[in-house]
């Protein structure tokens, strides 16, 4: 009897195990070129990968920019995260986008933003609904999409209306570098390259000057022990999207580093996976009870 238990047990396990999100089957799309030469000559051709479910249809949308102190990075360092997401039954767009010292901060928000419009034009050959597209990205990639989720100018530039539904912002940089880069001069002088010498540029790629009027929801994960600096400005956004009446959700993770708040996607059980999904699902129902009136 004892036998027929622990064999009926291991089976139970053994089909829990493959019944489970670790082994659901994905497709995996990659080096999809997505830069329109035909909108910006000087930009350098980029490609995405996308990850998606086997038999995917009308899923949500992460579009994912990597962090790397807009001076590296690449976007197939973080296939795992667009197979654990996908398995989520989340379709995931990775996207390259131009560097510094040969790129700066302008160039970067638009080749994003032309990966978002790809997104919206094509995601739905992948199993994706273009009406629910999130931006997330970490660090500098989180800059990069508070950019796009509190200006529409960006897309206005394309000729486009922004279709992002919601901005996920992993232990953001940036969201108000011209504080930065005025307070901290010393630790700021290296993202000079990016962002030029000029304040009004500056002024120009910090989020936390486009509140006012902004309707994209956010989410912020921050780390409790990140760099000062980067607390101080989530701080600082934080207030100043409390004063504008931003719809912004906001996770405490005490422990983590910085970079231990992108690792930790590495564990498919991590807080960040519950966080970011259960943000996704809140906005998804959001936007369809919106468009069933």
């Amino acid at each position: 009897m004892k036998r027929l238990f622990s064999s009926a047990f291991l089976l139970l396990a053994i089909s829990f195990l493959f019944d489970s999100c670790a082994f659901k089957g994905i497709h995996r799309y990659k080096n999809l070129e997505f830069t329109d030469s035909s909108l910006a000559n000087d930009l350098p051709k980029e490609n995405l990968n996308v990850f998606a479910p086997k038999k995917a249809e009308n899923l949500p949308v992460m579009v994912f920019l990597y962090g790397g102190s807009w001076e590296r990075g690449k976007k197939e360092i973080y296939d795992f995260l667009g197979s654990r997401m996908a398995r989520r039954e989340v379709v995931t767009v990775i996207a390259d986008y131009p560097l510094s010292p040969e790129y700066q901060v302008d160039d970067m928000v638009e080749t994003a933003a032309q990966a978002v419009l790809w997104t919206k034009k094509n995601i739905a050959n992948y199993g994706g609904d273009p009406d629910r597209i999130f931006i997330a990205g970490h660090s500098a990639g989180a800059h990069l999409a508070a950019v796009l989720s509190t200006n529409n100018e960006y897309f206005e530039e394309l000729e486009s209306v922004n279709p992002i539904k919601g901005g996920i912002l992993i232990d953001p940089a940036g969201l108000d570098m011209h504080w930065f880069l005025s307070d901290y001069p010393q630790e700021g002088k290296k993202y000079i390259k990016t962002f030029t010498e000029d304040p009004a540029v500056w002024e120009e790629y910090s989020p936390i000057n486009f509140l006012e009027d902004q309707k994209i929801p956010l989410l912020i994960l921050e780390g409790g022990r990140t760099y000062p600096s980067i607390t101080e400005s989530i701080d600082r956004f934080l207030k100043e999207a409390d004063e504008q009446d931003v719809e912004v959700s906001y996770e405490f993770y005490p422990h983590k580093k910085h970079v231990k708040m992108i690792t930790q996607f590495l564990w498919t059980g991590s807080q960040g996976y519950d966080d970011v999904l259960n943000f996704i699902k809140k906005e998804s129902s959001e936007v369809k009870n919106a468009t069933s009136f």
